[in-house]
């Protein structure tokens, strides 16, 4: 049961690796449905390519567990630049939009349970109650 945390890490960012290996791969081979998505986006089939290898490059540092970290860090970097293309064409929220976010957080959660990532420094840059004085009066002892 130890093992759990990591086998469920290791199989979201197996999804997230799969799907962006053939998104990536789509965009490369300039298959019919990458090249009418990046028209409707306004990109020009030219950038198929750059944004196929780029894909595919970060993907393979992320799966490769001595590049994990920059391979997600890129991932995060992509997948913002997939969230503003679809925002600015005015499609749909939950689905086109959303769906990077969804995805890099797949990513990242894959990353903490797999061990690559260290969790424990995100909760201080949370603050709880305790964390914030009450404004205007001393801090309680």
């Amino acid at each position: 049961m130890r093992n759990a945390p990591r086998w469920v890490g290791r199989a979201l960012s197996g999804i997230a690796v799969a799907f962006m290996l053939v998104d990536g791969g789509m965009k490369v081979a300039h298959a019919g449905p990458s090249v009418e998505a990046m028209a409707a986006l306004g990109y020009p089939a030219g950038t198929l390519d750059v944004i196929g290898w780029l894909a595919l490059c970060a993907t393979v540092l992320y799966a490769v567990p001595p590049t994990a970290r920059i391979g997600a860090v890129m991932l995060t970097g992509f997948l913002g630049g997939a969230v503003a293309a679809n925002l600015r064409v005015g499609a749909p929220l939950m689905t086109h939009v959303l769906f990077p976010v969804y995805l890099g957080s797949m990513s990242w959660i894959g990353l903490v349970l797999r061990g690559h990532v260290d969790a424990r420094p995100l909760g201080r840059l949370i603050p709880t109650p305790r964390d914030i004085p009450a404004a205007g009066y001393p801090e309680a002892r």
